[in-house]
Protein backbone atom coordinates (compact mmCIF):
# COMPACT_ATOMS: atom_id res chain seq x y z
CA UNK A 1 0.00 0.00 0.00
CA UNK A 2 1.52 3.47 -1.46
CA UNK A 3 1.24 6.66 0.89
CA UNK A 4 -0.40 9.37 0.00
CA UNK A 5 1.63 12.15 -1.48
CA UNK A 6 1.71 15.46 0.25
CA UNK A 7 0.06 17.08 -3.33
CA UNK A 8 -2.61 14.42 -3.48
CA UNK A 9 -3.75 15.07 0.34
CA UNK A 10 -3.87 18.81 -0.04
CA UNK A 11 -6.32 17.86 -3.11
CA UNK A 12 -8.40 15.61 -1.24
CA UNK A 13 -8.49 17.93 1.66
CA UNK A 14 -9.61 20.51 -1.04
CA UNK A 15 -12.68 18.16 -2.21
CA UNK A 16 -13.85 18.10 1.11
CA UNK A 17 -13.89 21.72 2.40
CA UNK A 18 -15.46 22.28 -1.19
CA UNK A 19 -18.87 20.14 -0.20
CA UNK A 20 -18.56 20.86 3.98
CA UNK A 21 -18.62 24.26 3.81
CA UNK A 22 -22.16 24.68 2.11
CA UNK A 23 -23.25 22.24 4.57
CA UNK A 24 -21.36 24.17 7.54
CA UNK A 25 -23.31 27.33 6.00
CA UNK A 26 -26.27 26.24 5.59
CA UNK A 27 -26.57 24.50 8.87
CA UNK A 28 -25.25 28.14 10.29
CA UNK A 29 -27.82 29.67 8.41
CA UNK A 30 -30.34 27.39 10.71
CA UNK A 31 -29.04 28.73 13.64
CA UNK A 32 -29.60 32.26 12.22
CA UNK A 33 -33.05 31.88 11.57
CA UNK A 34 -33.90 30.16 14.65
CA UNK A 35 -37.88 31.18 15.49
CA UNK A 36 -37.71 34.91 16.95
CA UNK A 37 -38.98 33.54 20.30
CA UNK A 38 -36.24 31.08 21.07
CA UNK A 39 -33.44 34.54 20.25
CA UNK A 40 -35.68 36.87 21.96
CA UNK A 41 -34.74 38.47 24.66
CA UNK A 42 -37.50 38.01 26.01
CA UNK A 43 -40.22 35.41 25.50
CA UNK A 44 -43.99 33.98 27.68
CA UNK A 45 -46.21 31.44 26.36
CA UNK A 46 -48.81 32.43 29.56
CA UNK A 47 -52.03 33.99 29.09
CA UNK A 48 -51.00 37.27 30.85
CA UNK A 49 -47.47 37.20 30.58
CA UNK A 50 -45.97 41.01 30.53
CA UNK A 51 -42.67 42.70 30.27
CA UNK A 52 -41.28 46.41 30.71
CA UNK A 53 -39.15 48.07 28.75
CA UNK A 54 -38.18 51.44 27.89
CA UNK A 55 -41.10 52.85 29.30
CA UNK A 56 -44.00 50.48 27.89
CA UNK A 57 -45.29 47.22 28.79
CA UNK A 58 -45.70 44.32 26.50
CA UNK A 59 -48.88 42.13 27.16
CA UNK A 60 -49.53 38.56 25.64
CA UNK A 61 -53.18 39.30 26.55
CA UNK A 62 -54.88 35.94 25.81
CA UNK A 63 -58.15 37.19 27.46
CA UNK A 64 -61.05 35.32 25.65
CA UNK A 65 -63.00 32.50 26.06
CA UNK A 66 -61.64 29.05 24.02
CA UNK A 67 -58.26 30.62 23.69
CA UNK A 68 -55.50 28.55 22.16
CA UNK A 69 -51.88 28.67 22.87
CA UNK A 70 -49.79 31.58 21.98
CA UNK A 71 -46.56 32.77 22.86
CA UNK A 72 -45.10 36.09 22.67
CA UNK A 73 -41.53 37.19 21.97
CA UNK A 74 -39.52 40.83 22.53
CA UNK A 75 -36.60 42.44 21.85
CA UNK A 76 -37.84 46.07 22.43
CA UNK A 77 -41.21 47.58 23.42
CA UNK A 78 -40.42 48.47 19.29
CA UNK A 79 -40.08 44.98 18.17
CA UNK A 80 -41.53 42.29 19.40
CA UNK A 81 -44.41 39.51 18.05
CA UNK A 82 -46.33 36.32 18.79
CA UNK A 83 -47.23 32.73 17.10
CA UNK A 84 -50.78 32.31 17.78
CA UNK A 85 -52.60 29.11 17.14
CA UNK A 86 -56.24 30.07 17.49
CA UNK A 87 -59.54 27.80 16.56
CA UNK A 88 -61.81 28.60 13.72
CA UNK A 89 -64.79 29.90 16.03
CA UNK A 90 -66.28 33.29 16.82
CA UNK A 91 -65.03 35.61 19.52
CA UNK A 92 -61.81 37.67 20.32
CA UNK A 93 -59.40 35.34 21.42
CA UNK A 94 -56.40 37.46 22.79
CA UNK A 95 -55.13 40.94 21.98
CA UNK A 96 -51.09 41.04 22.32
CA UNK A 97 -50.06 44.12 22.72
CA UNK A 98 -47.50 47.21 23.96
CA UNK A 99 -48.51 49.96 25.50
CA UNK A 100 -47.21 52.92 26.92
CA UNK A 101 -49.26 55.47 29.73
CA UNK A 102 -49.94 58.60 28.81
CA UNK A 103 -51.94 59.67 32.05
CA UNK A 104 -52.81 63.78 31.12
CA UNK A 105 -55.53 65.51 30.39
CA UNK A 106 -56.38 66.26 26.83
CA UNK A 107 -56.30 69.76 26.91
CA UNK A 108 -52.38 69.37 28.72
CA UNK A 109 -51.19 67.69 25.99
CA UNK A 110 -49.54 69.33 22.95
CA UNK A 111 -49.21 66.56 20.71
CA UNK A 112 -49.66 62.81 20.95
CA UNK A 113 -48.66 60.86 17.53
CA UNK A 114 -47.17 57.11 17.05
CA UNK A 115 -46.19 54.98 14.38
CA UNK A 116 -45.53 51.47 13.43
CA UNK A 117 -44.52 48.89 10.60
CA UNK A 118 -45.75 45.34 11.06
CA UNK A 119 -45.39 42.16 9.28
CA UNK A 120 -48.54 39.88 9.78
CA UNK A 121 -50.59 36.54 7.95
CA UNK A 122 -52.58 36.54 4.68
CA UNK A 123 -54.81 34.24 6.27
CA UNK A 124 -56.82 33.81 9.49
CA UNK A 125 -59.45 36.69 11.34
CA UNK A 126 -58.04 39.55 13.20
CA UNK A 127 -57.23 43.28 13.07
CA UNK A 128 -53.62 45.85 13.97
CA UNK A 129 -55.40 48.19 15.80
CA UNK A 130 -54.46 50.60 18.60
CA UNK A 131 -56.68 50.12 21.61
CA UNK A 132 -56.53 53.46 23.22
CA UNK A 133 -57.85 53.77 26.86
CA UNK A 134 -59.16 57.32 28.57
CA UNK A 135 -61.11 58.53 32.10
CA UNK A 136 -59.99 55.68 33.42
CA UNK A 137 -61.43 52.83 31.28
CA UNK A 138 -64.86 54.47 30.78
CA UNK A 139 -63.68 55.17 27.19
CA UNK A 140 -62.19 52.77 24.68
CA UNK A 141 -60.81 54.08 20.96
CA UNK A 142 -59.78 51.60 18.81
CA UNK A 143 -57.88 52.43 15.38
CA UNK A 144 -57.90 49.72 12.69
CA UNK A 145 -54.90 49.70 11.02
CA UNK A 146 -55.69 46.69 8.52
CA UNK A 147 -57.87 43.72 9.05
CA UNK A 148 -58.14 40.37 7.63
CA UNK A 149 -61.64 37.95 8.14
CA UNK A 150 -64.47 38.42 9.26
CA UNK A 151 -63.99 40.53 12.55
CA UNK A 152 -66.37 43.89 12.66
CA UNK A 153 -66.55 46.64 15.31
CA UNK A 154 -69.02 47.32 17.92
CA UNK A 155 -72.02 49.43 17.56
CA UNK A 156 -73.43 51.29 14.45
CA UNK A 157 -71.50 53.78 11.92
CA UNK A 158 -71.96 56.99 12.56
CA UNK A 159 -69.58 58.77 9.63
CA UNK A 160 -66.97 58.50 7.34
CA UNK A 161 -64.19 61.21 8.61
CA UNK A 162 -60.21 62.22 7.73
CA UNK A 163 -58.52 63.06 10.65
CA UNK A 164 -54.94 61.99 12.25
CA UNK A 165 -53.58 61.45 8.30
CA UNK A 166 -55.96 59.13 7.78
CA UNK A 167 -59.55 58.60 6.29
CA UNK A 168 -61.92 55.97 8.65
CA UNK A 169 -65.07 55.08 8.59
CA UNK A 170 -66.43 56.24 12.38
CA UNK A 171 -68.59 53.32 14.44
CA UNK A 172 -70.12 54.10 18.13
CA UNK A 173 -71.29 51.80 20.99
CA UNK A 174 -70.86 49.97 24.38
CA UNK A 175 -69.34 46.47 25.19
CA UNK A 176 -70.92 46.62 28.20
CA UNK A 177 -68.40 48.19 30.29
CA UNK A 178 -67.08 51.06 28.63
CA UNK A 179 -68.08 53.80 25.82
CA UNK A 180 -66.19 51.94 22.48
CA UNK A 181 -65.16 54.42 19.31
CA UNK A 182 -63.62 52.57 16.53
CA UNK A 183 -62.32 54.05 13.44
CA UNK A 184 -61.85 51.40 10.67
CA UNK A 185 -59.26 52.92 7.85
CA UNK A 186 -60.19 52.84 4.23
CA UNK A 187 -57.97 50.71 3.13
CA UNK A 188 -55.23 48.11 4.93
CA UNK A 189 -51.79 49.20 6.05
CA UNK A 190 -49.08 47.92 7.38
CA UNK A 191 -47.09 51.26 8.45
CA UNK A 192 -48.02 54.30 8.56
CA UNK A 193 -48.57 57.29 11.50
CA UNK A 194 -51.10 58.66 12.88
CA UNK A 195 -51.97 61.89 15.12
CA UNK A 196 -54.17 60.63 18.12
CA UNK A 197 -54.79 63.67 19.16
CA UNK A 198 -55.98 64.93 16.52
CA UNK A 199 -58.50 61.90 16.58
CA UNK A 200 -59.22 62.52 20.12
CA UNK A 201 -60.22 66.70 19.17
CA UNK A 202 -62.48 65.32 16.82
CA UNK A 203 -64.50 62.84 19.28
CA UNK A 204 -64.80 65.64 21.68
CA UNK A 205 -65.98 68.16 18.77
CA UNK A 206 -68.98 65.90 18.63
CA UNK A 207 -69.64 65.59 22.18
CA UNK A 208 -69.08 62.34 22.59
CA UNK A 209 -66.86 63.34 25.57
CA UNK A 210 -64.99 65.86 27.48
CA UNK A 211 -61.60 66.93 27.88
CA UNK A 212 -60.35 63.41 29.13
CA UNK A 213 -57.64 61.98 30.86
CA UNK A 214 -55.29 60.20 28.47
CA UNK A 215 -54.52 56.85 29.77
CA UNK A 216 -52.98 53.66 28.05
CA UNK A 217 -52.01 54.04 24.61
CA UNK A 218 -51.80 50.51 22.93
CA UNK A 219 -50.47 48.78 19.74
CA UNK A 220 -50.69 45.45 18.58
CA UNK A 221 -53.08 42.54 17.23
CA UNK A 222 -56.86 41.78 18.14
CA UNK A 223 -56.75 38.02 16.92
CA UNK A 224 -60.46 36.10 16.29
CA UNK A 225 -59.04 32.66 14.48
CA UNK A 226 -56.00 31.79 12.61
CA UNK A 227 -56.92 27.89 12.22
CA UNK A 228 -53.50 26.96 12.53
CA UNK A 229 -50.24 28.61 14.30
CA UNK A 230 -49.60 31.75 12.61
CA UNK A 231 -46.95 35.06 13.30
CA UNK A 232 -47.48 38.26 13.83
CA UNK A 233 -44.56 40.78 14.41
CA UNK A 234 -43.70 44.35 14.83
CA UNK A 235 -40.99 45.33 13.35
CA UNK A 236 -40.96 49.41 14.70
CA UNK A 237 -43.36 50.99 17.29
CA UNK A 238 -43.33 53.99 19.21
CA UNK A 239 -45.40 56.82 20.50
CA UNK A 240 -45.08 60.47 21.09
CA UNK A 241 -46.14 63.01 23.08
CA UNK A 242 -45.53 66.48 24.36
Amino acid sequence: MCATSPRRESLFMRTILRFALPVVAAAAAVVLTATSAQAATWSSSDKFGSWSNGGYTISNDVWGGGAGPQTIWANSYSNWGVSSNQPNTGGVKSYPHSGRAINRTLSSIGSVTSSFNVSVPGAGAYETAYDIWANNNAYEIMLWMNKTGAVGPIGSLQTTVSVGGHTWDVYKGSNGSNAVFSFLRHGNTSSGSVDIKAVLNWIKSKGWFGDVTLGDVQFGFEITSTGTSRSFTSNSFSVHSS
